[in-house]
């Protein structure tokens, strides 16, 4: 028996965000605290929210200070917040931070603990307040996934935190808020999304549930992501690619992410790369390693993606990989080296990071299992590439 987690309830299409007035009362929600960052403040989405909210006579409070990859200080100040009202649901209205934040949020607001003693192993299936999430990228699947990462800022860690308590109870899936990202916020978070697609497809974790969507995902992605950067208002794209990282949030919320993402946590935290930035140094290097513990299934994503055709598995997992590498060019996503990072640093915390990466879990459902010493070597590999 394989359980499935999905979110409570979604609306997904253009114009959809007009419906969440009708969505909030259609699940008994009347009292809101959104949560986002001083982007969304400024870029007047916020404030699109709150007049609609406020137009069906739903009065929001909100927290617009959520800072990129999410703090435990951050989440204590969004929480100042919410105890200064009678909040019945958190709003993250955003990118992958605020949506993080506000999971984060909507657990501590019933349960009195903190994010350290929430990461995993630990396992927080004893719900918090409802959680509503409104992507405003296409990347971070976050509005469909019963995790959500948090670091912790006297460490440099990134804590995964997993369980039924962080997956949204409705979801607004809108590709329309997406056609004003700039070129390197699309392809970062873009390639975010491929990568929990092809991560969800080769996991340990695999079902053909999970499976079903992640093929679908790579088959969106993969042919729309380039057009999305170069002519963000292309349309078709953008919702394609919208939807595709909605389905990559599902399967890898049903099956995991695996070794990409348990490396690529430890270089957000400690260098302050973007999430999906880091994802896509690593991606090649860490397909090519893998390959041999699951030659079919990367020749499934090759040939969902059409970079092979038919012929023999090993062919088609080989042209993934020069594809991968291809795209990151095309891309322009630099090495950690070419990020600026800087050597005698990154060198210094390889034994840290790698211990990181494997605590995280993520690793453990990789088709090769890693161990320390492998780690550390693609971690130097992927400086090497640059």
């Amino acid at each position: 028996m394989k359980a499935l987690y999905l979110p409570g309830s979604l609306r997904v299409g253009g114009g959809s965000i007009d419906s969440l007035p009708d969505a909030l009362r259609q699940i008994g929600l009347r009292a809101p605290l959104i949560v986002t960052d001083p982007f969304m403040a400024k870029s007047g989405v916020l404030d699109r929210v709150r007049s609609l909210l406020g137009a069906a006579g739903i009065e929001p409070r909100s927290f617009a200070d959520v800072v990129p990859d999410p703090t435990v200080a951050s989440v204590g100040a969004a929480m100042a917040v919410l105890r200064g009202g009678a909040h019945d649901c958190v709003i993250g209205l955003g990118g992958g931070s605020p949506i993080d934040t506000a999971k984060m949020v909507s657990v501590l607001a019933r349960h009195d603990t903190s994010p350290r003693a929430l990461r995993f192993p630990h396992v927080q299936d004893v719900p918090g307040l409802p959680v509503v999430a409104i992507p405003t990228t296409a990347g971070t699947g976050s509005e469909a996934t019963r995790m959500t990462i948090i670091t912790d800022e006297a460490t440099q860690e990134k804590m995964l935190c997993v369980g039924l308590a962080y997956l949204p109870r409705l979801a607004i899936v809108d590709f329309e808020l997406t056609l004003s990202k700039p070129w390197r916020l699309t392809a970062d978070t873009g390639l975010d999304a491929l990568t929990h697609a092809i991560e969800a497809y080769v996991s340990r974790q695999h079902n053909p549930f999970a499976d079903a969507l992640a093929l679908a995902a790579m088959r969106g992605i993969w042919p729309n992501i380039v057009t999305a950067c170069t002519t963000p208002a292309d349309r078709p794209a953008r919702e394609a690619m919208m939807l595709g990282a909605l389905q990559a949030g599902m399967a890898f919320s049903n099956a995991s992410v695996a070794l990409v993402h348990g490396m690529s946590r430890p270089i957000g935290a400690h260098f302050h790369v973007a999430h999906g930035l880091s994802n896509a140094m690593l991606l090649p290097a860490v397909t090519a390693w893998s390959i041999a513990a699951a030659e079919a299934r990367y020749a499934d994503c090759a040939r969902a993606m059409g970079v092979a055709a038919a012929g023999a598995d090993r062919d088609a997992a080989l042209a993934l990989v020069a594809a991968l590498d291809a795209m990151n060019r095309r891309l322009e996503v630099p090495t950690p080296r070419g990020y600026g990072i800087d050597a005698e640093r990154w060198t210094a915390l390889l034994p840290l990071m790698a211990e990181q990466a494997i605590a995280s879990g993520s690793p453990g459902n990789n088709p090769l299992v890693p161990d320390a010493v492998s780690i550390i070597a693609l971690y130097r590999e992927i400086w090497d590439r640059g």
